[in-house]
């Protein structure tokens, strides 16, 4: 079988999207969080959702490792969980100030980590690059 004349680009896409994630990853725990931290607040702080299942829908989450973050974060002091009245099955989740607080502190390190990757890149570049991954992300999907 002849060797590729270039490196795939499903290759260079998922070396890329490891990297990038690593120092999201890194720069978040710098600031006290992680990656799936950020995700649920942030969630939180800009979607009407309000109980477990519409959060784990809106964050990519399974339940029980949605669940699992949630038990950290209610010990932490950063959300409430309590039953809805008008369904006993249904938890509503709610950030607490010190949850507001650390969305508020982590924000600032997704804002640096996406200033950092947009680095050298102008505005036109990056519409481009969008363009681009969704419709890499559309052909896969759509091979489904």
């Amino acid at each position: 079988m002849p060797r590729p004349s270039a490196t795939p680009i499903g290759i260079v896409l998922t070396r890329t999207a490891k990297a990038v994630s690593r120092a999201f990853d890194e720069r978040l725990g710098r600031a006290g969080g992680s990656a799936a931290l950020w995700q649920v607040l942030l969630a939180l702080k800009t979607r009407q959702v309000g109980n477990q299942r519409e959060l784990a829908e809106a964050v990519g989450i399974q339940g029980a490792t949605l669940t699992h973050h949630l038990n950290a974060m209610e010990a932490d002091g950063l959300i409430t969980r309590e039953r809805d009245p008008d369904n006993r099955r249904v938890h509503l989740v709610r950030l607490t100030a010190r949850g507001d607080q650390l969305f508020h502190q982590l924000r600032g390190a997704a804002l640096a980590h996406d200033r950092q990757l947009r680095s050298g890149l102008d505005e036109q570049e990056v519409a481009t690059l969008a363009r681009l991954l969704d419709r890499l992300r559309d052909n896969v999907s759509d091979a489904g």
